[in-house]
């Protein structure tokens, strides 16, 4: 990881493969969900509903990743499992807060 990561732009840390990476929820890494898993309002009510499955969590950590230097998709869904769910809770909610808020202006 470059730098930590900076909550108010709704940015995150997921520990993969030993390492802090930031989980950057950027246009373009949006977008990439968007055309992965569908609307992105979609994905938030299911993740509102508990119905977020471990293969969309997996998809919109790996498009969010700022920097993946080698990383493979499956890195992530093991760093998923490793930390536990619960963990990987608290970085799905900066990202998913930042998708439905946006930056703040002020």
């Amino acid at each position: 990881m470059t730098r930590p990561a900076n909550p108010f732009r709704g940015e995150a840390t997921l520990v993969v493969a030993g390492s802090p990476r930031l989980l950057r929820p950027s246009f373009a890494a949006l977008v990439a969900v968007e055309e992965e898993l569908g609307p992105l309002f979609a994905l938030v009510e299911r993740a509102g509903a508990g119905q977020l499955r471990l293969g969309e969590m997996t998809a919109l950590f790996w498009h969010c990743l700022e920097s993946r230097d080698g990383l493979s998709r499956d890195a992530v869904g093991e760093a998923v499992m490793s930390a536990g769910l619960a963990a990987s809770s608290q970085p799905l909610r900066m990202l998913l807060g930042q998708i439905l808020q946006g930056e703040d202006s002020a």
